[in-house]
């Protein structure tokens, strides 16, 4: 079987009869819509994620939105993030009418850099938003201490990083709020579109339950603007047969990464992933930085291990802030020194990552990326 950049099917094969059972079990009761098995999964979610409040919502982009309309965001306001990560952060800004400010990132974690964000708040500043990029936690005490200085929310990015620690706290948990993904291919993804909100402060999750009721508490009687956004029955039951296995999946990730390290040590044409001090990886992706990318290397590295068989991913080549949408209107995103961004969509070079890599696949990645540099 070829080596896949994700590995869905055989995942599904391994835990087949826990998904098959949870999904015949919601068309069995025809509950579709909310109902026992999304609440089940959001009491679940909440147990794994030390108590933390958690709200089901269609997928992780409206997690954002949802998290900045409970915060009141809009036209005017700015929202300080990272450009190197996906789009839907900045985006979810944008929809609100209110202005993403990109601050740079620390060039060993590709995580938002403190130092820098703290230099870009202004009087209109409503909220920070580190992404907890490749599965690893930003240092989020500087965040939190920002955030509390100068009284701005503090949002989590924890659409890539489920089951991650900081200083023991799960990511999602220690901000204002949290928003996940459950994308296919996330550590704990769905079998479709699906995200959540997590927040240990009650009001500020009441109201994003609003906000994703249509601005209703009780039907036809709408308070407020809101939007249509729910986890569904048969994602949440996905999610529900795969959450007891989240961390066998994560110590999976953590023993692959740990075979790439012992198989690249010593090539210094690479630098790969650093683990901070702070906290636990849970390798969403396996990205590694060739040093420099001379002539182009790690676009030539990527077209050398496609032709032996290995699949690999650039995240991200085009930092949020050169996209079209904002790099043709000025007006629309504020920047501050973008060094370490740009050198970080210009270097790295994900490798396959999933819970089903064998040792066999390991050497026959590892060999190829060794083999390219022994040119």
């Amino acid at each position: 079987m070829s080596i896949q950049m994700v590995d869905l099917k055989g995942q599904y094969q391994r835990i087949k009869a826990d998904v098959d059972a949870a999904m015949a079990r919601v068309i069995d009761s025809t509950a579709f819509i909310r109902g026992p098995e999304v609440a089940a999964f959001e009491k679940e979610l909440s147990d794994k994620l030390d108590g933390a409040a958690v709200l089901g919502v269609a997928n992780g982009t409206d997690a954002l939105q949802i998290a900045f309309m409970a915060l009141g965001l809009g036209p005017g306001d700015e929202v300080i993030t990272a450009s190197f990560t996906f789009v839907a952060t900045a985006e979810a800004v944008g929809l609100l009418g209110a202005t993403p400010v990109f601050a740079d990132i620390d060039p060993a974690t590709f995580n938002l850099n403190p130092a820098q964000v703290e230099s870009l708040i202004t009087d209109r500043t409503k909220a920070i938003v580190p992404v907890h990029l490749f599965g690893q936690c930003a240092d989020m005490d500087p965040f939190l201490e920002i955030g509390k200085r100068h009284g701005i929310p503090v949002i989590e990015d924890t659409a890539q990083a489920i089951g991650a620690m900081y200083k023991g706290k799960p990511a999602g948990t220690m901000g204002s709020m949290g928003t996940l993904s459950f994308f296919p291919s996330k550590n704990l993804g769905c079998y479709g579109d699906g995200g959540g909100l997590v927040s240990r402060d009650a009001d500020l999750m009441a109201s994003a339950r609003l906000v994703a009721n249509h601005g209703s508490r009780k039907k036809y009687h709408n308070e407020v603007i809101g939007i249509n956004s729910r986890l569904d029955a048969l994602q949440a039951a996905v999610l529900r047969a795969k959450l007891p296995h989240l961390d066998s999946f994560t110590a999976a990730r953590q023993k692959a990464a740990d075979g790439y390290d012992l198989r690249l040590a010593g090539l210094d044409d690479i630098v790969t992933p650093q683990r901070a001090s702070w906290g636990t990886h849970v390798f969403h992706q396996y990205t590694i930085r060739v040093n420099g990318n001379v002539s182009g290397r790690r676009d030539a590295l990527q077209a050398f291990l496609k032709e032996r068989g290995v699949p690999s991913y650039v995240y991200y080549p085009v930092p949020l802030h050169l996209l079209p949408i904002y790099k043709n209107d000025p007006d629309s995103c504020r920047t501050g020194d973008m060094t370490h961004t740009l050198w970080a969509a210009n270097e790295v070079l994900s490798l396959p990552m999933h819970t089903e890599l064998t040792e066999s696949d390991l050497d026959q990645i590892s060999e190829a990326v060794r083999s390219f540099f022994s040119h």
